[in-house]
């Protein structure tokens, strides 16, 4: 399994409330493989803290572990007291979300992330340049605020190979929309069903693979094959070649496994360079891939059985647990209307939504300025519509206005 973890939380419905936390890798295949769950009260350096102490004796720390969060502060406090040699990554995504949000360039998202998955540092710096002139408030947000070590790849100290972004982790909470609304304990039951299952059906897929690599990182590998055809490959010394042809020239070393393109040093599969290095010294391609991306650690990680807890009649609970008082939460009294089912946002990630129905016909309008805009987005009340036989009357109450606005949209 590769050594990156992507960690984040999500908050709970049921009577209790409290937050699930939840740290997770990713299997050879590129499938999410939880490694940890934890309920704690709230997200707070506290909390964080306990649960990471939780997950630092399941995997250790070292220099060749990633951790990969959004920019919450009490994950980062966490990580810095916890981990002292793995190195912490950001969330691509939300940095990008607190860009949009921050600077209003939407715009720019193409250079950004054109520099998040560069490769090498002068297409980086190249990327930067563009942003730098467009949008300097920007540029100098991700270089001093964040820091280029946080986001970008080739920037990055450790190994997080191609994971840029959290958003394994925010489906594992989307899978459990309805079940975050259970008691703790029938919460954790559905998350150890889940996992059963998953454990089950790919330890069945991975006993059935023929191919060396796992299923996708082979349809991944196999185009390189024709891509490295033709290229002109110079022996430079025992293991170092140098490959001419396509847009960019390589030299690679067979024995290290690198390539000036550094697409073989970040991800540890073999690009076309390497390819056509591994065909001019008669050496198999497959020998240069990491053992992460094999069918036998794809075996391996789904090898052991995750079996139910059972009921707690057959529970071998040890004494010292038996005897401890354990008070139940305060339950606060829920606030009046229908209670909220949707996601608190992270850090950054608050967006107004402008996909209804009413925001884009009122966008045709001539006589809807920024102005109308930004007062629509504030509603707090939904907008009532008035068809008429030639036209559509949109009206809206803001938050800091006791007086309707409205817009007409001729049809």
């Amino acid at each position: 399994m590769r050594k990156v973890v992507r960690i984040d939380g999500t908050f709970l419905k049921g009577q209790y409330r409290g937050v699930l936390l939840v740290a997770t890798a990713q299997d050879g295949n590129g499938q999410c493989y939880p490694l940890a769950w934890g309920i704690v009260d709230s997200e707070n350096e506290d909390a964080w803290t306990w649960f990471l102490t939780q997950l630092k004796e399941v995997i250790g720390d070292t220099d060749e572990l990633a951790l990969i969060s959004d920019r919450e502060p009490s994950i980062k406090k966490a990580i810095s007291t916890v981990f002292e040699k793995a190195h912490h990554g950001a969330c691509a995504w939300h940095v990008a979300q607190n860009i949009k949000n921050k600077f209003k360039c939407a715009d720019i998202m193409g250079s950004y992330w054109s520099a998040v998955n560069a490769y090498r540092c002068e297409d980086f710096a190249g990327y930067m340049t563009e942003i730098s002139h467009r949008y300097p408030r920007v540029a100098e947000y991700l270089e001093n605020e964040v820091g280029f070590e946080k986001w970008s790849r080739c920037h990055y100290p450790g190994l997080r190979y191609n994971i840029t972004t959290t958003n394994m982790v925010e489906s594992l909470n989307s899978m459990l929309v309805n079940a975050r609304d259970f008691p703790y304990v029938a919460l954790l039951d559905v998350i150890q069903e889940k996992m059963s299952k998953w454990w089950n059906d790919r330890r069945i897929v991975a006993m059935a693979i023929t191919a060396p690599l796992t299923p996708s990182r082979e349809s991944e590998f196999r185009p390189r094959f024709a891509q490295s055809n033709g290229r002109h490959t110079l022996q430079l010394n025992p293991v170092t070649y140098h490959v001419k042809g396509g847009e960019l020239e390589g030299v690679v070393d067979i024995f290290n496994k690198t390539c000036t393109c550094k697409e073989f040093d970040i991800d540890k599969l073999p690009c076309v360079h390497a390819i056509a290095a591994a065909h001019h010294a008669q050496v198999s391609v497959y020998s240069l891939v990491s053992p992460y991306y094999t069918k036998e650690y794809y075996v391996l990680a789904y090898g052991e059985t995750i079996y139910p807890v059972g009921s707690q009649s057959q529970w071998d609970v040890p004494n010292e647990v038996a005897t401890r008082v354990v008070l139940p939460r305060e339950v606060k009294e829920r606030k009046r209307g229908r209670p909220k089912t949707s996601r608190f946002p992270s850090v950054g990630s608050m967006e107004p939504s402008k996909t209804s129905i009413a925001y884009r016909l009122l966008c045709q309008s001539p006589t809807f300025n920024s102005s109308l805009k930004k007062s629509f987005v504030r509603s707090e009340v939904p907008p009532r519509m008035v068809f008429g036989s030639d036209s559509l009357e949109i009206h809206w109450f803001t938050a800091d206005s006791l007086d309707s606005s409205s817009s007409r949209v001729g049809w």
